[in-house]
């Protein structure tokens, strides 16, 4: 296994969180075991990745404007 890395990341299609990842693909749910996730559940997670980002890009230019 992979060393896994930590996050929290909502994905509000699945309505679940990810905890954690894994270099190999495999992805852990909160109060879930590992699984490598359908195609589905990939494109829920980098959905909500990508809403993240823009998000988070969106706060730090607010701040560094301040």
């Amino acid at each position: 296994m992979n060393s896994p890395y930590k996050m929290r990341l909502f994905v509000e299609p699945m309505d679940s969180t990810l905890v954690e990842f894994a270099g190999d693909g495999r992805v852990r749910f909160e109060n879930e075991e590992w699984t490598t996730p359908s195609l589905q559940e990939t494109r829920a997670i980098l959905y909500a990745a990508r809403n993240q980002i823009a998000e988070l890009t969106e706060l730090i230019e607010i701040l560094e404007r301040s």
